[in-house]
């Protein structure tokens, strides 16, 4: 306590000393800066005065430029600034000028006629004006405008031209530039003139301005002093105290520090929990950290509102956990351990859990190990995202596709039910006309084995016939799960083109088939194959509905190409533009005055269902090519 109340009163000791030499020194800079305003303002008043004397002399209005040369070079010697003396006549006319210039300056180079705020002042005053500063090559100057008469009338005016930086040079001695740094500064700051012998580093240690009038106009006298003179004694007693504090308080010092890291550590600390744990409060996502024995350790409040339980009855459970449904048991426990054998990949794992109250929850748990301080595996931590609701929601739009292709299935029936009519009348009228006959021939009596056997064999193919075509569109039509099977493509067309083929004849279109040599097999859903089949065939007739008949075509082909295989369905309609084509595909987007825009968007579908892919471009030959694309391997 004594060795720092010691301290402190040399210290205040010091700053008293220091604080003498500082009031010492701004008493000195006012005493200078008033000195160099004074003498500024009076070597102005004094040149003025010259000036006055000069536009009164009886013999002013004789001048010549000559005479006024030569008592201007008596004048400017003893006028520091001064640069020249120029005479106007009461029109602003410039009458002379001294010293004379070369070339000869313009009509009026001192003043913009009568909106020179100054020389309207002087003149309607009829006493000396200074103007405000103007900048003449790289030399901030002003003018003073002193006013003369003439048997009691306005007859001219003398304008001295003046340069700040001229003034400074002649009117600040040697010795205060070496103290000080004298500057005059605009209304904004802004340094228009300056002389100093003194270095400027930095901020100054004292600076003092006062207002330059004259010539006014906002200039301000700025003086800076940037340094004083040495003081070795109170320096070295300066170093002394503050060695001796240095060493008094370094291991208060050192003690003060570590406190204050660990303090601030400690702070960070519950800082960085309460962010964490306010961040896991707010997440979705359960997250959930076991040991490396399954034990659980922690788990956050979403986790827990996910299975309708506490934290406390959670946290320590081991394998069994209370949340596992008992028939997912052995599944979870060998889904988890598979999964952490294979070094948690990111693509997480699917699972069932139960909720308190025994509903069970579709999750999907992303797991990552689990490292501490040491870089050691002490567990593994999960984050449990709950898709319940996004299971649910794939399954409705899974039932709902289903019944929007049977829908269309339907639609495709029904716009082909007079063409299926007419196919099946072949067979039913052979029928009827091989029954006919075998009666008339045993009502005859003449009929023979043989021709009665080859007349019913003749109606059997017939009605097989028959029932072909109805077995065909019940299939077609009914609703049923996809089931895939071995199909070979250039079979699947046929049919498809043989299905469609009442339906063109009766629309006037000629139907095409190029094939594949090669026919491979695909494994695929063959009704669901007939029906994109279908829809893009009777998509291609609807096209050509405005088409003449005689070009009515269309052209079915299948190509291979790699591990893939692509159909194509090319028609001679009208074509589709790129803003259609970029739409097609969608829901509910039809180019059909009356379609419900869903039956590309199936085709679509059923083609993703398939891993394939359908798509429009247009037809080198006029129209439209459709294609779908299917892999060939199985899956």
């Amino acid at each position: 306590m004594a060795i720092g109340l010691f301290v402190v009163a040399l210290l205040g000791s010091l700053w008293i000393l220091h604080r003498q030499d500082l009031e010492e020194n701004r008493s000195s800079l006012v005493r200078d800066i008033l000195w160099v305003e004074q003498n500024v303002a009076f070597s102005l008043d004094r040149d003025v005065e010259q000036m006055r004397q000069l536009a009164q002399d009886s013999r002013v209005a004789d001048l010549d430029e000559r005479q006024l040369d030569l008592r201007a070079r008596h004048m400017l010697p003893s006028s520091p600034g001064l640069l020249r003396v120029v005479l106007l006549d009461r029109e602003g006319v410039l009458r002379a000028s001294a010293p004379a210039a070369s070339p000869a300056p313009p009509v009026r180079p001192w003043v913009e006629s009568d909106s020179d705020p100054a020389y309207r002042l002087a003149r309607s005053t009829g006493k000396p004006a200074y103007a405000p500063l103007h900048l003449s090559d790289g030399d901030h100057q002003f003018n003073v405008f002193v006013p003369y008469y003439r048997e009691g009338a306005f007859a001219g005016t003398v304008v001295g031209v003046y340069s700040l930086r001229s003034i400074l040079a002649g009117l600040v001695p040697w010795w205060l530039a070496q103290k000080h740094r004298v500057t005059i500064r605009d209304n904004s700051g802004n340094v228009v003139a300056a002389k100093s012998q003194v270095e400027a580093g930095g901020r100054p240690e004292l600076a003092q301005q006062i207002p330059l009038d004259p010539p006014g106009h906002g200039l301000l006298l700025h003086l800076e002093s940037y340094g004083s003179e040495t003081r070795l004694l109170r320096n070295l007693l300066a170093v002394m105290i503050l060695s001796l504090a240095g060493a008094v308080f370094f291991s208060l010092w050192s003690l003060r520090r570590h406190i204050q890291r660990r303090l601030a550590t400690e702070d960070a600390l519950r800082e960085e929990h309460a962010f964490r744990k306010a961040m896991e409060d707010s997440l979705e996502t359960g997250m959930r950290a076991v040991d490396l024995e399954g034990r659980i350790v922690y788990v956050n409040p979403a986790f827990c509102k996910m299975l309708g339980c506490s934290e406390g009855e959670i946290i320590g459970h081991a394998p069994p956990q209370p949340y596992w449904p008992p028939e997912e048991q052995e599944h979870i426990q060998a889904a988890l351990s598979a999964e952490r054998a294979a070094g948690a990949p990111r693509a997480g794992v699917e699972l069932v859990l139960m909720h308190r109250n025994g509903q069970r929850i579709d999750i999907l748990l992303y797991e990552a190990p689990l490292i501490d301080a040491r870089g050691r595996q002490t567990g593994w931590m999960a984050s449990i995202l709950d898709i319940t609701e996004r299971k649910q929601a794939r399954e409705r739009a899974r039932h709902h596709e289903e019944k929007l292709a049977a829908t269309a299935r339907l639609v495709t029936m029904g716009e082909m039910a007079s063409a299926i009519a007419h196919e099946l009348n072949q067979p039913l009228a052979a029928i009827a006309s091989y029954v006919t006959g075998c009666l008339n021939i045993l009502e005859a009596g003449t009929s023979s084995p043989g021709e009665i056997k080859g007349a019913l064999q003749k109606t059997a193919q017939q009605a097989r016939r028959a029932g072909h075509i109805i077995r065909r569109v019940h299939e077609f039509v009914r609703k049923s799960e996809p089931t895939r099977s071995a199909v070979r493509i250039n079979a699947a067309v046929e049919e498809a083109v043989g299905f469609a083929e009442a339906h063109a004849h009766e629309r006037r279109v000629k139907i095409r088939s190029r094939l594949s040599r090669e026919d491979p097999e695909l494994h695929a859903d063959p009704l669901l194959l007939q029906q994109v089949l279908l829809n893009l065939l009777r998509n291609g007739m609807d096209a050509m509905a405005d088409t003449p008949p005689e070009r009515r075509e269309l052209l079915v082909t299948t190509e291979r190409s790699g591990s893939t295989v692509t159909v194509g369905v090319v028609d001679r309609g009208c074509g589709l533009s790129p803003e259609v084509q970029e739409q097609l595909f969608e829901p509910f987007f039809s180019t059909k005055a009356e379609g419900m825009g869903m039956g590309l968007n199936i085709c679509r579908s059923i083609m993703e269902l398939h891993r394939g892919r359908v798509w429009a471009e247009p037809s080198p030959d006029g129209g439209t090519a459709f294609f779908f694309s299917l892999p060939v391997e199985s899956p």
